[in-house]
């Protein structure tokens, strides 16, 4: 369980009814290409068509057959109106092999997302692993859950496994999993809580998520499997005793540790302080939760760990395939797949580590020398526009020297530092803009909606700057796909003045030791903070729109703080913000995060309630922000969803 694939768990469920409805259809088993069912047996038994009914295990191979030849756009279309292809001739399987399933009973939902951080660190680390090493994490997870399994030894649980023990083809959207309602008898004896295996049976009412699925099948299966299965894959129906509510929640605390919390690297690492370790990964999940990282950036971090495992699981298949001594080429495969493997961990590792991760694989390094001045000490002012008239250059002093490009690429690639990109009303892309590192101005003429410039979808950054200087005035931004934020500052300074950034992923970023200046704009639509400030940054807001933000609807919004304005503590960022107008956003308008056990910027006679924000202080307030060299006048904050300012630890 470790390292592959759990079974899907309850938000995944195709059906799920109380069992009393017994009229409800289920989910028909998809056909041809979609699914065809297994034999238990020998997983690829062939068929032989008989024009007579027949029962026992024939009847259940002509039941696969019937299943296979049906169409699955009639997998649920009743006797009424089913009209049947004549290709082939369907076999005629006896009523009481056709016992349609049950709907299956709902499951007992602890959904770990529910819990509050601290609340899943005291769990895992005082109460579950209690400050063990990574070699003994697996023997800590195996006697909790031992406790927990004594409380009762035989309860009813629905059992939700691979498609693949019982379908030969199938699509994984159709059949995300096979559910049958079973009867638990519950006495592990591995000493591996991954490894858990309990004995079930078939439980009355026969129930699934597959409503014609052979009852015969599923019995010839669990009978190869001597009726045992792994626990991890059991989830204990509702309407038991209290008991079984607790085992329930056990066994979603152990799926939550494998799947979100374990990596396979653990224990062949020496760790001083694992729970410290496991601590930072909780904090990266409920960060990813709750919008803290935007919901682009992680999905690369879900792209990213699932590609370690396949990738892992294909070593390990690729080794079991080599039977004799490996000839070279082997060899050298075997080594670019653990290399392969090595760096993907690496990268992960940068994830778990909120010291590497802000500036780790969020934003890849631009990777450009910077140009300099052109050896004749010449600027040059370059037009795009498909066509150039002398009407577009009248207010261009005469001495000005021009080149034209229809291609905003084209013209970015050609800059030298002191350069002028004039940019007409039309719509542009321009993955040049990621590579920003000459001191350039880039500028639109006529209104700002008209001048409309959109990400490249298949590039992670949309505009990228470590120049000195870099000035973006009268433009429309306009991001699709791009996973950094719509404009990244990484070092030195940049001026947006008069622009629209309608964001996609994250809003505008500006990194340690990078300045940012933005006037008479608007910032909308980024599933993070409008404005992200990190630790030893420096921005100047004045006159600017920043609504909308934090979009990202994540299934804990009550818990969701970055609004309009975030800042990162240590070292303190550096903010002035003057005539802002922050609105309707999905959080705090103006949130400060201090990472507690680092660094207070808090006095001593600050309380925890004030420190966190709970008590509304003028004075504090001051005080606060004199620390953070925060100057903050004549803004307008209103109608955001969790309030005007607050400071948040971590």
């Amino acid at each position: 369980m470790a390292s592959g694939a759990r079974a899907p768990g309850p938000e995944d469920s195709v059906r799920t009814a109380s069992p009393d409805r017994r009229g409800e259809k289920g989910v028909s088993a998809p056909t041809g290409a979609v699914g065809t069912l297994k034999s238990a047996a020998s997983r690829v038994r062939s068929v032989v068509a008989s024009p007579r009914p027949v029962k026992g295990k024939a009847g259940r191979e002509a039941a696969r057959r019937r299943l296979q030849l049906l169409p699955a756009s009639q997998a649920e279309v009743g006797e009424e109106g089913a009209e049947v292809e004549e290709k082939e001739p369907l076999l005629s399987v006896p009523e009481e092999d056709e016992e349609e399933a049950w709907p299956l009973p709902p499951v007992c939902m602890f959904p770990m997302r529910g819990m509050w951080r601290d609340e899943k660190v005291a769990l895992y680390c005082d109460e579950v692993l209690q400050g063990c090493k990574a070699e003994d994490a697996d023997g800590a997870m195996s006697k909790y859950l031992s406790e927990k399994l004594k409380l009762k030894d035989k309860w009813l649980g629905v059992w939700k496994t691979n498609p693949e023990l019982f379908f030969v083809k199938y699509e994984e959207a159709s059949i995300p999993f096979v559910g049958i309602l079973v009867e638990v008898i519950c006495k592990p004896h591995q000493s591996s809580s991954s490894c858990f295996k309990v004995t079930v049976s078939v439980a009355e009412p026969f129930s699934s998520n597959i409503a014609n699925i052979p009852r015969g099948l599923v019995n010839e299966i669990l009978e190869e499997l001597e009726h045992s299965v792994p626990l991890l894959e059991v989830y204990p129906v509702e309407g038991q005793d209290s008991d079984n509510h607790d085992i329930a929640l056990a066994l979603e605390v152990v799926r939550f540790f494998y799947d979100f919390l374990w990596r396979d690297w653990d224990d062949e690492e020496s760790c001083e302080n694992y729970t410290a370790l496991i601590e930072e990964r909780i904090n990266l999940w409920c960060d990813i939760q709750d919008g803290t990282i935007p919901g682009p950036i992680a999905q690369r971090f879900k792209k990213t760990l699932e590609k370690y495992k396949n990738k892992r699981v294909e070593l390990i298949e690729y080794q079991s395939n080599i039977k004799e001594d490996p000839s070279a080429a082997e060899t050298v495969e075997c080594w670019k797949k653990y290399y392969e493997i090595v760096m993907l961990c690496g990268l992960l590792k940068m994830w778990e580590d909120l010291r590497l991760r802000v500036h780790g694989p969020f934003f890849p390094r631009i990777l450009r020398r910077r140009k300099g001045k052109r050896d004749f000490g010449k600027t040059i002012t370059h037009i795009v526009a498909k066509v150039i008239t002398t009407d577009m250059v009248k207010d261009l002093s005469s001495d000005t020297l021009l080149q034209q490009h229809d291609d905003l690429d084209l013209a970015l690639d050609s800059c030298y530092s002191g350069d002028t990109v004039v940019i007409f009303p039309g719509e542009y892309q321009a993955v040049n803009l990621a590579l920003l590192t000459d001191d350039i101005i880039i500028k639109g003429v006529g209104k700002r909606e008209e001048i409309m410039i959109t990400s490249e979808p298949s590039h992670d950054s949309f505009v990228v700057s470590k120049a000195d200087n870099v000035k973006l005035m009268h433009l429309s931004l306009i991001q699709q796909g791009t996973v950094d934020g719509i404009v990244v500052v990484e070092s030195g300074h940049m001026t947006l003045e008069n622009c629209v950034l309608k964001c996609e992923g994250t809003g505008v970023c500006v990194l340690t030791g990078a300045a940012l200046t933005i006037t008479d704009s608007e910032i909308t639509g980024a599933q993070g903070a409008g404005v992200e400030l990190y630790p030893g940054s420096t921005a100047i807001l004045e006159r600017n729109e920043i609504h909308h933000c934090n979009n990202l609807r994540t299934s804990d919004n009550s818990k969701s703080t970055l609004g309009g304005v975030n800042m990162k503590v240590l070292p303190t960022p550096k903010l002035k913000m003057t005539n802002n107008h922050i609105y309707n956003n999905n959080g705090y308008g103006v949130s400060i995060l201090q990472p507690t056990e680092q660094f207070f910027i808090i006095a001593e006679a600050f309380n925890k309630g004030a420190a966190s924000g709970d008590k509304k202080d003028d004075s504090m307030l001051s005080r606060v922000m004199q620390n953070l060299n925060l100057e903050m006048s004549n803004n307008k904050i209103e109608a955001n969803l969790k309030g005007d300012i607050r400071i948040v630890t971590s």
